[in-house]
């Protein structure tokens, strides 16, 4: 299993956007093959914790593209962040 954890950090401007694109990002993720949760949450103004496991290295580096390629990527891919990445 591979899970993934920490945040990621927006400016307040970017907030709104973060918040309109994540709904379809939460749900296209959580239809990948090899998904086992997936959540992001705002936990503070401006910072929105994400947590999400899949079940082998294959189904998250598949999740990892598709993430790539996504709207989702386009609106936050120069945010930053701070995740970790633990393989079980």
């Amino acid at each position: 299993m591979i899970r993934l954890t920490g945040t990621l950090t927006c400016a307040p401007a970017e907030a709104e956007t973060v918040r309109a694109a994540l709904p379809e990002h939460i749900r296209l993720s959580r239809a990948e093959p090899g998904c086992l949760a997936f959540d992001v949450t705002e936990t503070a103004r401006c910072e929105f914790t994400v947590a999400e496991r899949f079940v082998d290295r294959a189904a998250f580096d598949a999740h990892q593209a598709r993430t790539r390629a996504s709207d989702w990527w386009r609106v936050t891919s120069h945010m930053p962040r701070s995740f970790e990445v633990v393989e079980e």
